[in-house]
């Protein structure tokens, strides 16, 4: 892997962030699992390889928008590749590498727009991200009306529309990818063919006739701080005045135009695609909360662009970010830290044509067996590792291990490699910088559902005892995992069902609090985990499964309340009664039922929908 290096147009905070996203966010085994199901014709198992939850049922869509409709439905769904959909989906970054919360991604539509035709009148095929930031990554594939379209194909900006971005999903159309971030049927800018980086002496001095060169001197430019002569050289008309706004807000353009990693000689041909497809020819690049930058044809040619507040553009729709932003591999790739062959396999092969396949596994790497760690311990230098059985091995015998935790039992103060293990197991305290990453190492394959990955970690000797920063252990995250294969080898382990992280929370209150499947949840009380546990604000699991509507866990909260009556916080249950429940439920398997209309392809337009 390439040296990191610091770039004042990357913030070295976003540029870490990208680089862990790249490494866990979409692991290898799901891209090989998902291109295997998908090369078979498994559509369904490529989602579920994924972690893409299927809400319809082809059938049933057959029924309502007609055949012809479904089968062209079913056709985009062969060829998706769910693993790289995931690959481009935006993220929180901010140090975070889980996916943007609350985000609805439009994919596809398949009836032609009416005249007069009026918002949620047609069904889309879409996703929907999660609601949590740090809760499982599992994203919701749908065909039905989009809650927030304004007008017909015009969505606001929590939507992305993805209509004219079939190289994000599409296994179809994945070539267009180099063509699409600024370069042409050679290479992509900054890059050779072979995905070696251009240097310095062939790089554009001044505004070039070369496509893909003047891509990059407009990055240039946009980078040295010179925001207008970028535009100036993309043939982009700047008109930077100030918006009138209302109230203490002021906006600076040049600021929130230097803030944006702006692909400039995209920015036409993607509006020029979009007119082309029926999707206007004007359009909005969010740049700040208030503030917008209005994109539409010059009357001299070109582009003109513009802020505008977002009072005033209603009825104008949004162009994705990903198809005016630069593509954030070829960034990440320009400032190190990550190469060509740690990218998905269709990235890697649309981007470098030269390129090629690496021998073995291609895509992000897999785990490293965790290497022996040095620390400082009693004024000389020890090494600690892993041994069989997954406990910390250390330069002490039996009979001063012993010792020390005696110390320690009596409030004593450890140090060495024995403070090293007490930080490991309970998460306390600073462990060696190598451990530190270990651990998080660990964690972050379980953020992104990497299983496997933390069998292999497992199997390597890795202690399972560890806690993370946050005082979570293995059990704890099992929200986030396959926990079937899981929750047998932690519990043989000794892992405690009832041990408790930062926030007072066992491993079934987090299943109950944080999106864990009925099937985890049961397979916890299956295994003792109590019932009458709260977490630091006195909620009950009763009261949790009320507080989050989850109709799916109503077992459980019947069972709380039986055998537990009175357990939980009061001031919890007063509040309740001044702001009823939404539902109630009499049977305690009920699965979970959707807030959907019973039909959910119905129009909320007068007129039906025609197939």
């Amino acid at each position: 892997m390439s040296t990191p290096a610091e770039a004042p147009w990357l913030p070295p905070d976003e540029a870490a962030s990208r680089r862990r996203i790249r490494r866990y966010a979409v692991p290898r085994r799901m891209i090989e699992h998902a291109t295997e199901r998908r090369l078979a014709g498994d559509w369904r198992g490529a989602c579920a390889a994924a972690n893409v939850d299927i809400t319809f049922d082809l059938s049933e869509i057959a029924d309502h928008c007609g055949d012809d409709i479904a089968e062209r439905l079913t056709d985009d769904l062969r060829h998706l590749a769910p693993d790289l959909l995931r690959w481009h989906l935006p993220r929180v970054l901010g140090g975070r590498t889980t996916l943007a919360t609350d985000l609805t991604v439009v994919l596809a539509r398949y009836q032609p727009a009416r005249p007069g035709e009026g918002p949620r009148a047609v069904p889309y095929l879409h996703l929907t991200t999660p609601a949590m930031t740090e809760g499982p990554q599992r994203i919701a594939l749908r065909f039905e009306t989009v809650q927030d379209e304004q007008a017909a194909g015009v969505f606001t900006r929590t939507t992305q529309d993805w209509r004219s971005a079939r190289h994000l999903w599409d296994a179809r159309h994945t070539a267009e990818l180099r063509e699409r971030s600024g370069g042409d049927h050679e290479r992509p800018p900054f890059f050779h063919a072979d995905g070696t980086p251009r240097g310095a002496a062939e790089l554009p001095a001044a505004d070039p006739g070369d496509p893909v060169a003047r891509a990059e001197w407009t990055t240039l430019l946009h980078q040295r701080g010179e925001s207008r002569a970028a535009l100036a050289a993309a043939g982009i008309e700047a008109d930077l005045t100030p918006p009138e706004t209302s109230g203490w807000y002021r906006a600076d353009p040049e600021r929130l135009i230097a803030g944006l990693a702006l692909n400039h000689t995209r920015l036409e041909p993607e509006l020029r695609r979009r007119a082309a497809e029926g999707l206007g020819d004007r359009c909005l690049i969010a740049a700040d909360w208030r503030v917008s930058l209005l994109v539409e044809p010059a009357s001299t040619g070109g582009l003109r662009l513009r802020p505008v507040d977002r009072k005033g553009v209603e009825g104008v729709p949004f162009l994705p970010e990903a198809l005016w932003r630069r593509l954030p591999d070829l960034d990440l790739l320009r400032v190190g830290g990550v190469v060509p062959e740690h990218l998905h396999p269709l990235v890697r092969e649309a981007l470098f044509p030269a390129l090629a396949a690496p021998e073995g596994p291609a895509g992000p790497p897999g785990p490293a067996a965790p290497a022996p760690v040095r620390v400082r311990c009693r004024g000389e230098w020890h090494e600690v590792a892993f041994r069989p059985g997954g406990l910390l091995r250390m330069p002490h015998s039996d009979e001063e291990q012993q010792r020390e935790r005696a110390l320690r039992a009596f409030g004593g103060e450890i140090a060495g490699c024995f403070a090293v293990e007490q930080t490991w197991t309970s998460g306390a305290g600073r462990l060696p910088k190598a451990l530190r990453a270990q651990r998080a190492d660990l964690f972050l394959r379980a953020q992104h559902g990497d299983t496997a990955g933390v069998l292999e970690l497992l199997d390597a000797g890795v202690d399972p005892r560890v806690r993370d920063a946050h005082g979570r252990t293995l059990l704890h995250v099992l929200n986030l995992l396959d926990h079937e294969a899981l929750l047998p080898r932690l519990l043989a382990e000794g892992l405690d069902l009832e041990a408790c992280d930062q926030r007072g929370r066992t491993p079934l209150f987090v299943a109950a609090n944080d999106l864990g499947s009925k099937a985890l949840v049961r397979a916890l009380v299956a295994a003792g985990a109590r019932l009458d546990v709260t977490d630091d604000t006195e909620l009950s699991l009763a009261q949790i499964v009320r507080r989050y509507k989850r109709p799916d866990l109503a077992f459980l909260r019947k069972r709380v309340q039986a055998e537990h009556p009175g357990i939980g916080a009061d001031w919890w249950d007063r509040w309740m009664e001044e702001e009823p429940e939404a539902y109630d439920t009499d049977d305690p398997d009920d699965a979970y039922e959707s807030d959907e209309p019973a039909d959910a392809y119905e129009s909320d337009d007068e007129e039906e929908p025609t197939s």
